[in-house]
């Protein structure tokens, strides 16, 4: 009897789908596996390769088995999809995995440790309570419009609303209680958010690629923290642009006929990334905008023919591949000198 290989594993809640395939290809297993079976199951399985989709809990249960001698490979959920026959059903999926491995320029994952995963958590948990934050305050003034107060923008402004709320005839009863109750939300996740950002900091000034990353303008402390926890090792890009590519900053192609077409942005890949590298451009640009660029520069020369919405989208896309030339050489950056005529 032919051995297995290649095992495509599906991985869910409570019951697993197993798929594997002996060297020429021939499918010889098929199994359903529960949670508490699963680690007891390859325990005794001779190694082999065992590959999963690179969602929820794949990096959890790679190290498992990478600690009972497999090979453990993960593949983007977006490179699986195309194998899938017909209809999409667990053991569809598993074989799926299966097929997709087995493509000789299929692009697989790293596993991530504990601590890059612990590192990410931060960012993730700033991001849920900023958005929460935006939401509140969004709230806020919508419902405040219904009674005639416009707030002007930012964050800022919204303390304003907490004197307005003094006045106990300015809105109903109701309607201040509410508001209270918001803005005593807003106050709390405020606080939990400048927590977060001295975390990031301390993080950043003890690690010495973050110190390097935050040479580069745009790039500060949450920014390079960020690349270090999320991005996958740059060594596994062949180019700059290839790094630039999996953020989601180059542009996306409907090219046919030999006619090159190019329109907006992927945003493939990590998008908090390109949001961060996005924003560090923004202030970049602003500043240039504002004080005047450095004569001769490329920003000087973007902002002459561009709108400057494009030339921060195109300078993020330019950081991405200094952050990649800059981790491949363990250089610092170095600010171009500007061409003089």
């Amino acid at each position: 009897m032919s051995e297995v290989t290649i095992i495509g594993l599906d991985i869910a809640k409570h019951v697993f789908q197993a798929h594997g395939v002996d060297a020429s290809g021939h499918a010889i297993l098929r199994k359903k596996i529960t949670r508490s079976k699963l680690l007891p199951f390859f325990a005794v399985h001779p190694p082999c390769l065992i590959v999963l989709e690179a969602c929820g809990g794949a990096h959890h249960w790679a190290r498992e088995l990478l600690k009972l001698g497999h090979e453990v490979r993960l593949i983007a959920p977006a490179y699986v999809k195309p194998f899938v026959r017909r209809q999409k059903n667990d053991a569809a999926d598993a074989e799926a995995i299966c097929e997709a491995a087995q493509r000789p320029n299929m692009r697989f994952v790293p596993v991530k440790t504990e601590e890059q995963q612990a590192a990410a958590m931060v960012f993730r948990g700033r991001d849920l309570l900023v958005r929460q934050r935006t939401q509140i305050s969004n709230a806020l003034r919508g419902h405040m419009a219904e009674y005639g107060w416009i707030a002007p923008k930012g964050l800022a402004h919204l303390e304003k609303l907490r004197a307005l709320l003094s006045d106990q005839t300015a809105v109903p009863e109701g309607v201040r209680s509410v508001c209270v109750v918001l803005l005593d939300t807003l106050a709390k996740l405020d606080r939990q958010i400048a927590l977060l950002d001295k975390e990031i900091v301390r993080r950043s000034r003890e690690d010495t690629v973050t110190r390097r990353l935050m040479t580069i303008p745009g790039i500060g402390p949450i920014t390079a923290t960020a690349i270090t926890a999320l991005a996958p090792p740059l060594g596994t890009f062949a180019k700059g642009r290839d790094f630039a590519a999996w953020v989601g900053l180059t542009p996306r192609q409907h090219s046919t006929g030999g006619k090159q077409k190019l329109g907006s942005i992927s945003k493939m890949g990590e998008r908090t990334l390109r949001r961060l590298l996005i924003n560090g451009s923004s202030a970049v640009v602003l500043q240039a905008s504002k004080r005047g660029p450095a004569k001769g520069s490329w920003i000087e020369q973007m902002l002459a023919r561009k709108p400057r919405m494009l030339v921060t989208v195109a300078l993020a896309n330019k950081t991405a591949r200094i952050v990649w030339a800059l981790m491949m050489k363990d250089e610092v950056y170095k600010a171009p000198v500007a061409a003089t005529a």
